[in-house]
């Protein structure tokens, strides 16, 4: 039997400032997702064009995610997380200072390479700091802090932006990053680096049966939900016709469904992964379904619950899809983490991409019934196959 192994606060310090870490990464990358209005006003940009800031920073990103796997790896993992986080704060800091396009879009580039590696190192370390009867629990929080970001961070940048400017919002993720950076130093244990992953076993990862359908399902998944999610504030703008204290009112409530989401994921995702994964797609394809209708559009508080039962289903998504990952590598957790946080900043930019492109031939409706029929196709794939850990237990 194996012997319990109490967990300690300062493990549960380093978890939670891994989770506010996530947190703080996305926040980065999708805050002008809730900007893009203002941006674009000051910056003599089109919503098309600002929304570059968000499709190259993702690209980046999973280059990154990739490239630290193979290179950063050996490093100490307290310095290293430590100095990605102060690169982002830098970046944020630079992005909150831009009096052009051209600088913002360089300081934001420089705080991707920081994203996708701070991203793929943190995908084991749950399982390095807490018992392993934790590890589920201590998963969540840390990949919580992505889809909170998600769900979250977009409406704080928004509301920040319209009280005082879309350059404090980016200060403000600065602030944060860097408090982070300090806790980071003083919790995080002094753990060691790990042998540099090869390119060969990423692409023995990347064909492994275990993994390609989930790979496939995160790919169309995230793909799906950053496709509409990227022209969310302009959808509230031009179909609700609503002012930008109301669209911010409107965002938290899909922030609020997302954060009480994930503590309902915390404590039933380590026993009824699958089934939660399978019932947040379906809350998610029926409320980016309903948000087409004209019925919606024109009643604010039936936005507002379809938004906030879109923010409760994505924030399982974002945290079930990497836990599955997770349960299903074992030993290649990291090399299968960083493929993952590759395929998921690599969907948001072409989620992004992709909807600026319907946007041109087409009226948000399509846009929003085009995410929904993609989402669904995610669902008829996932109920296809067999939980991870029931998976595991066959094969061993």
């Amino acid at each position: 039997m194996t012997e319990h192994v109490p967990s300690t606060w300062r493990q549960w310090l380093a978890v939670s400032a891994l989770g506010v870490g996530s947190f703080a990464i996305v926040t980065t990358e999708l805050a002008p997702v809730g900007l893009l209005s203002p941006i674009g006003a000051e910056l003599g940009q089109s919503e098309a064009t600002v929304a570059l800031a968000v499709t190259l920073y993702a690209w980046i990103g999973a280059a990154a995610a990739l490239a630290s796997v193979t290179l950063l790896s050996g490093m100490r993992r307290r310095p290293l997380l430590v100095s990605l986080m102060a690169l982002l704060a830098l970046s944020a800091l630079i992005s909150g200072l831009a009096n052009s396009f051209g600088m913002l879009m360089a300081a934001r580039l420089a705080g991707a390479l920081a994203h996708g590696a701070f991203w793929a190192m943190i995908g084991t370390l749950g399982a390095q700091i807490v018992p392993p009867e934790k590890v589920g629990l201590a998963t969540s929080i840390i990949f919580g802090g992505v889809s909170a970001a998600s769900v979250l961070g977009i409406p704080a940048a928004s509301f920040i932006g319209g009280l005082a400017g879309w350059q404090t919002a980016f200060l403000a993720v600065a602030a944060l990053a860097a408090l982070v950076a300090v806790t980071l130093r003083g919790s995080v244990p002094d753990l060691p680096g790990q042998p540099g992953i090869s390119a060969a076993t990423l692409g023995r990862i990347a064909r492994d049966g275990r993994f390609v359908p989930i790979f496939a399902v995160t790919i169309l998944s995230i793909m799906a939900h950053f496709m509409a999610f990227t022209f969310v504030e302009p959808y509230l703008a031009t179909q609700l016709a609503v002012g930008p204290t109301t669209i911010a009112l409107l965002l938290f409530v899909f922030g609020g469904a997302g954060l009480l989401a994930n503590v309902l994921c915390g404590a039933l995702i380590d026993r009824h992964l699958k089934t939660l994964l399978m019932g947040a797609l379906t809350v998610s394809s029926v409320a980016l379904g309903m948000l087409t209708l004209p019925v919606t559009s024109g009643t604010p508080v039936l936005a507002g619950l379809c938004l906030s039962a879109w923010g409760g289903a994505v924030a399982i998504i974002l945290v079930g899809l990497q836990t599955w990952i997770l349960k299903d590598a074992g030993k290649d957790a990291l090399p299968a983490s960083a493929i993952y946080v590759a395929l998921f900043n690599g969907a948001i930019g072409l989620g992004a991409a992709l909807g600026a492109a319907i946007l041109s031939v087409a009226g948000m409706p399509v846009l929003f019934a085009v995410a929904a029929l993609l989402t669904l196709a995610c669902l008829v794939a996932l109920a296809a196959l067999e939980t991870p850990g029931v998976a595991v237990e066959q094969r061993g």
